[in-house]
């Protein structure tokens, strides 16, 4: 009917390639955080300025397909380009912030819950942001409620995926945490889409005439090659191997034993 709302235009194909792109930038992003973690880690900031641009990306890429199985009857949408990467740099810098936070005091308590609050603020920052680019004969209203519970989900997963990510170094904490933070990107996604409501143009009397795109698809190139150029550089770092990594750990409190011992 015209003016409903349909979030699963293609069934459960736009659900799964959201969740598959937000696993695999966040993994990317946590991996580079437990990388910058290492004892012999030579440039912190410049890992979590790496894994702040591969998990910003690959959460802007899961909301951009999650959008293409996004519908409302009888009403054409269309996407602002310039808000879109507005959202995507938002994402990015506070994704970053809580990166930073988590990979320089997130091993203590009152650091991971900073940083995971910052972290899931950027989760919500990339839904919220995208969504002001969409462009609509009408206006798009979202429940306040709704908003909130999406907010509280997003800093929940968001918390719950650095914590795996800063506790053993190795590679299956990456793994982890990769998919909790995906869960926080689509959990937000769609728990902030439920409640979402349609007001025609005749009603709200405000329609939008701003240059737009009709999707989001040629946006995409540059944040997939950002996680290309990502998981190219963790490939070639001898540390980053979870045996490499786990050796490291593991001779570290026997140097300090062995210093204590003389």
């Amino acid at each position: 009917m015209s003016g409903d709302i349909d979030g699963f235009t293609y069934g459960a194909v736009t659900p799964t390639a959201a969740f598959v792109m937000a696993a695999l930038g966040s993994s990317l992003g946590m991996r580079c955080l437990t990388r910058a973690l290492h004892p012999r880690s030579a440039f912190r900031p410049g890992w979590l300025t790496l894994g702040a641009a591969a998990t910003g990306c690959g959460m802007w890429i899961s909301h951009s397909v999650a959008m293409m199985g996004f519908s409302i009857g009888g009403t054409h949408l269309t996407y602002d380009a310039d808000r879109s990467f507005l959202g995507l740099g938002v994402t990015i810098a506070v994704v970053g912030v809580g990166l930073f936070v988590a990979g320089y005091l997130g091993r203590s308590p009152a650091g991971l819950g900073v940083a995971g609050v910052i972290t899931g603020a950027g989760v919500a920052a990339v839904h919220f942001t995208g969504m002001t680019a969409v462009r609509t004969s009408g206006r798009l209203l979202p429940d306040r409620a709704m908003v909130v519970l999406s907010c509280v989900v997003a800093v929940v997963a968001a918390t719950a995926a650095l914590r795996a990510a800063t506790g053993p170094r190795t590679a299956r904490s990456s793994l982890v945490a990769g998919p909790l933070l995906a869960a926080a990107v689509t959990g937000t996604h769609y728990t902030a889409m439920y409640a979402l409501s349609y007001r025609p143009a005749s009603a709200a009397g405000d329609a939008h005439s701003h240059p737009s795109i009709p999707t989001l698809l040629p946006l995409l190139t540059a944040p997939v090659f950002m996680l290309l150029l990502t998981a190219l550089v963790l490939s070639l770092d001898p540390f980053v191997h979870g045996g490499e990594t786990m050796r490291a750990d593991r001779a570290q409190p026997a140097v300090e034993r062995a210093g204590r011992g003389k």
